[in-house]
């Protein structure tokens, strides 16, 4: 007799819980706040009225509350025995301390003087989160990460744009698999996949004329993170004064391009 069950719907178990709301094994999914983000990141359309911006200021908001911190802070203490390097780099602790000014002395062309130059001309702040005291391991990666993303803009070759920002998205997701446990990756990258994923989603749901240049994106990042060295833990500040090419040299960037893709993100009307 055939199966009445459709082919791609077999092999499923049903499973039974005393629980009287909703309860799945995945920490991501029992929090609610996390998919009323997921639904609407992910399928909606860009507008004025919500910069895409303020998705990751919430979703890392909602985050806070789901990671396993005891969990990250094992594994990072378990891969600093393993690895001297992340030691050495946890144990300095070093943080940014430079101002506009600091940046716009350096010498035209330069690393430093070009990230001063967008900072100053589009009216921005140097930090994205402000300066804290961190205290605990997945705290200091975090504010590092934060202190350095719109400078891994300029070393991994992705513009300031919405698309732009799947260069460095994807630089960081292709290269931290490669030097860290995965467990602990998986933890500390969530919010960098889901940030990911929503860009890609929203320009094929939406401004498809664009999805050719997402992809590209991706691809590039993903060049970079695949050929880099540990890039993440480098004093980028110590490149400051190299032309652009020199710095990512020194700081173990390897294969990355200007992507341009300001024409592909103007498509996404909060940005036309």
């Amino acid at each position: 007799m055939a199966d009445p069950v459709p082919y791609l719907a077999r092999g499923g178990e049903k499973l039974t819980t005393e629980s009287t709301t909703l309860i799945s094994s995945s920490d991501y999914l029992n929090e609610p706040r996390l998919r009323d983000w997921l639904a609407t990141a992910f399928l909606r359309k860009s507008g004025k009225d919500s910069p895409t911006t303020h998705d990751a200021y919430k979703l890392y908001g909602i985050l806070v509350d789901v990671f396993d911190i005891d969990r990250i802070e094992a594994l990072f203490t378990a891969e600093r025995k393993r690895w001297p390097e992340l030691d050495a780099w946890f144990a300095e602790g070093f943080s940014s301390s430079f101002s506009k000014a600091d940046l716009l002395a350096y010498p035209e062309g330069s690393f430093g003087h070009r990230f001063g130059r967008y900072i100053h001309d589009n009216g921005f702040e140097i930090d994205i989160v402000p300066r804290f005291v961190p205290k605990n391991q997945f705290q200091y990666f975090s504010l590092r990460s934060g202190q350095t993303h719109d400078l891994e803009h300029i070393l991994t070759g992705g513009g300031f744009d919405i698309l732009g920002e799947l260069v460095p998205y994807f630089t960081r997701l292709s290269n931290l698999p490669r030097f860290l446990d995965p467990e602990l990756v998986g933890l500390i990258n969530a919010g960098q996949v889901l940030g990911a994923l929503r860009l890609i989603s929203r320009t094929g749901l939406h401004y498809h004329a664009a999805f050719p240049s997402a992809l590209a994106a991706m691809r590039c990042g993903m060049t970079v993170g695949e050929a880099s060295g540990p890039y993440w833990m480098r004093k980028f500040e110590d490149a400051f004064h190299l032309p652009l090419d020199e710095a990512r040299a020194a700081l173990g960037i390897v294969g990355a391009v200007d992507l341009d893709t300001r024409a592909a993100s103007m498509l996404w009307p909060e940005y036309a």
